[in-house]
């Protein structure tokens, strides 16, 4: 009986804790129009933030069978009221997972992932890129050129992230399934080989990003082998790394470095089999892991994008709606001192 009491006090007090704690935590949908909206990327440009996502009839499929989403981008001056302010595609072309970044020269760039089918089987894929200098007009996607030794027909550039005057980006190939090529640019169109990266278990989507020393870190999801998320980091010129496996499974991951050199990661979770979560973790360059908040989400989610302001932590993300093959955009505002503690 004093077990059972015990155990009820400990449960009341954690579930307590978690509800304060949770308290702290707003989030708000600020995008839904009724489609499959998804994969976002979010950025501060000029005073401004932008968040920018995917948009199509359903993951990936119209109800004609073609593939063809959308990009677009939504504007707000305080993150609170949210417009858009562009949306574009390409016939015959899945615009896929549009990532925001700011060039050298002060121009706010979008790598895209396109991606072409022929009845319903993914035939091609063509990295893209776009420019903006005010963050509401851009130019026509047009196709990254990656170097000879680097180039497949199936590539994808996922994210690209900006070290001084140098861009890197990681790209995967189903040509090349177990292993990753590391990118680099000046202008965001014209991509060379710094490194191949053999990685068993059908490595794919991957965020780098770097710490003050000038190391590289990257994070890689897999979905081959035990399809643990892996861990690597690089001194310059990043042709050799330290690979460590993270201890869980990730997808459409993000993470970024604070001054203190601790890390911020925003992942789907697989935890709770048929039903995935977009969640929190702090993190150290050392590749540990801490869970910090479950996000309000379910089954299709994720791919969120980070940026702290103020002292706050602000995660874009996309979850299911109660519309069945639909999803909305959603913004987190989350207290930077959880992943300080």
């Amino acid at each position: 009986m004093k077990r059972l009491i015990l155990g009820c006090l400990l449960q009341l007090v954690l579930s307590t804790a978690f509800a304060q704690k949770s308290t702290t935590v707003r989030v708000d949908k600020i995008w839904d129009n009724g489609t499959h909206a998804a994969f976002t990327s979010l950025i501060k440009y000029k005073g401004r933030f932008y968040c920018s996502f995917r948009e199509g009839y359903s993951h990936i499929f119209d109800e004609n069978g073609k593939a063809e989403g959308k990009v677009r981008i939504l504007e707000s001056r305080n993150g609170k009221k949210w417009h858009s302010v562009a949306c574009f595609g390409s016939e015959g072309t899945d615009l896929r997972d549009p990532k925001l970044s700011i060039t050298p020269d002060g121009r706010l760039m979008v790598t895209i992932g396109g991606s072409v089918y022929r009845d319903r089987k993914h035939v091609k894929s063509i990295p893209m890129v776009c420019f903006s200098q005010d963050g509401r007009n851009y130019t026509a996607p047009q196709p990254i050129e990656i170097s000879r030794e680097a180039r497949t027909t199936h590539d994808w550039v996922w994210r690209v992230t900006w070290n001084g005057d140098t861009g890197y980006g990681v790209s995967y190939s189903g040509a090349k399934p177990d292993t990753l090529s590391l990118l680099r640019t000046s202008d965001g169109v014209h991509y060379d080989l710094v490194a191949e990266m053999p990685i068993a278990g059908f490595p794919n989507e991957t965020t780098i990003r770097f710490l003050p020393d000038g190391r590289m870190m990257q994070m890689v999801r897999r979905d081959g082998a035990d399809a643990q998320g892996y861990w690597g980091v690089s001194q310059p010129p990043y042709t050799s790394w330290e690979w460590k496996p993270m201890g869980f499974r990730i997808g459409g991951q993000d993470f970024i470095t604070l001054e203190n050199g601790k890390l911020i990661l925003a992942t789907r979770t697989y935890f709770n089999r048929g039903h995935c979560k977009t969640a929190l973790f702090r993190g150290t360059a050392e590749g540990d892991w801490e869970e910090i908040y479950v996000l309000p989400s379910d089954g299709d989610t994720s791919y969120p994008g980070l940026l702290v302001e103020g002292k706050e932590v602000w995660v874009s993300y996309y979850a299911s709606t109660a519309q069945p093959g639909k999803a909305a955009i959603y913004l987190a505002k989350v207290p930077l001192s959880l992943f300080l503690e």
